[in-house]
C-alpha cells in the first residue's frame, strides 16, 4: 500500500536530481528498501510523507554524490545577484519548473532542489554534499537565473 500511495510523488522527487529513467529506477528502489526498513523509526513528528520525501531526498544526493556530480564554486556570484529577487517557483507549474531544471548543471540542480522544493538551509545542503555554504547559495542564485532566463525566452 506504502509503495502504490508514494511511489509516483516520489518518482517525482527523484527526477528532480536526475532525469536517467535508470538512475531514477535504483533511486527509487533504494529508497523503498530504506523506507520499509525504517519505518519503525518514524515517531509522528510532522507529516508521514514530508518522512518519506526527506528519506528520497538523502538517497538522491546519496545517488549523485556515488556519479561524482561535483558542485563547482562559483566564487563572487552570489555578490553579484545577492540583490535580485526572483519569483520563479510562484510562475511555474511543477512540470514546467521540472523540465525547464533539467536544462542547468547537476551542481546547480540538486542545490535548487535541496533549498526550493526540498527544505534544506544552505548550510545543511553543504554539509549534505561537502561543499562551502557560500557555494550552495551561489549555485541556488545561479540555478535560479537561469531559470528565470529559461522561463522568459519561452
Amino acid at each position: 500500500m506504502l509503495y502504490d500511495k508514494y511511489f509516483i510523488k516520489m518518482r517525482y522527487t527523484c527526477l528532480r536530481f536526475t532525469k536517467n529513467d535508470v538512475d531514477v529506477e535504483d533511486i527509487l528502489q533504494d529508497g523503498f528498501a530504506r523506507l520499509f526498513n525504517n519505518l519503525h523509526k518514524y515517531r509522528g513528528d510532522g507529516s508521514f510523507e514530508g518522512w518519506v520525501r526527506r528519506i528520497f531526498i538523502n538517497i538522491s544526493i546519496e545517488h549523485v554524490k556515488r556519479k561524482k556530480v561535483h558542485v563547482v564554486e562559483l566564487e563572487g556570484l552570489e555578490n553579484l545577484l545577492v540583490a535580485k529577487h526572483f519569483d520563479v517557483l510562484e510562475t511555474l507549474y511543477a512540470k514546467d519548473l521540472l523540465k525547464a531544471s533539467h536544462t542547468i548543471s547537476p551542481g546547480c540542480k540538486t542545490v535548487f532542489n535541496l533549498y526550493a522544493v526540498g527544505g534544506f538551509t544552505h548550510q545543511e545542503i553543504g554539509r549534505k554534499l561537502g561543499i562551502k555554504e557560500s557555494t550552495s547559495k551561489s549555485q541556488y542564485t545561479r540555478a535560479k537565473v537561469k531559470l528565470r532566463d529559461i522561463i522568459q525566452s519561452r
